[in-house]
């Protein structure tokens, strides 16, 4: 199928590693131009080079921390500067560090996963979708998580902030269409750079009905069926793409 991406601009959040950087990847072999995010400067620039050598397309590194609001502005603001127009958003970055209770849960580490979770992808769509709005349209793609519908206690603020999220999409969806539209991906677990640090059981994932974790490049090709022409007629949709978790 040819998906019509060549030509198109993005922009990835936390797109120096894992499933931001395989999206931001899978696009720019499109024919995408890329426009990517993190906190990290060093990672990110060498991220965004590895994927420009691979497709050469053209991928901007914009160091962000899009927890804050003025980061969140200056990124769609130098992104849309560096790329002319924005016509995919794909909000990925997210923080899901574990608490071992939830009364020992800080209110700087509540904080901080609500709004790099949530606050951060509420502003980029907001600034993004009323932009794609009033010009040409686009796509808005929301990377959650399956913790937003299988809830856990040691993550119980993270899932409150992906079930957040997931409410977002529609709600967007409804407030920029019929020129825009807003999905959400909901992934399960994926073999990413952050999975080396799991037990080798959790890796195995017993309890999904595909009995694996996910490999970066099975979640890829949801996000561009949702930034494409393919999908036109999805949105405010919850795409789960997590092996069948139980």
């Amino acid at each position: 199928m040819d998906l019509k991406l060549e030509g198109k601009t993005a922009l990835v959040t936390g797109g120096s590693a894992g499933i931001g950087k395989g999206i931001a990847r899978a696009l720019a072999q499109e024919g995408v131009d890329v426009a990517i995010c993190a906190r990290r400067k060093e990672p990110l620039e060498e991220a965004a080079a590895e994927i420009a050598r691979a497709t050469n397309r053209r991928i901007v590194p914009i160091p962000a921390d899009l927890s804050k609001d003025a980061d969140a502005k200056n990124f769609v603001a130098q992104g849309h500067k560096a790329l002319g127009r924005v016509d995919i958003l794909v909000n990925n970055a997210g923080s899901s560090p574990l608490a071992p209770s939830s009364l020992e849960t800080s209110e700087q580490l509540f904080d901080r996963i609500v709004s790099l979770n949530f606050k951060g992808p509420f502003r980029l769509m907001s600034l993004i979708g009323s932009r794609m709005a009033a010009g040409e349209g686009g796509s808005i793609i929301n990377i959650s998580s399956a913790g937003a519908l299988r809830p856990r206690p040691q993550i119980a603020p993270y899932a409150g902030a992906k079930a957040a999220l997931n409410a977002l999409t529609e709600a967007f969806a409804h407030e920029y269409g019929p020129k825009v539209r807003v999905n959400t991906i909901s992934p399960g677990r994926f073999l990413t750079d952050v999975s080396k640090a799991w037990p080798e059981e959790h890796k195995k994932n017993a309890t999904a009905a595909l009995k694996r974790s996910g490999h970066p490049e099975e979640i890829v090709t949801a996000a561009l069926y949702l930034a494409s022409g393919a999908s036109s007629f999805t949105t405010g949709s919850l795409v789960r793409v997590d092996g069948g978790i139980a």
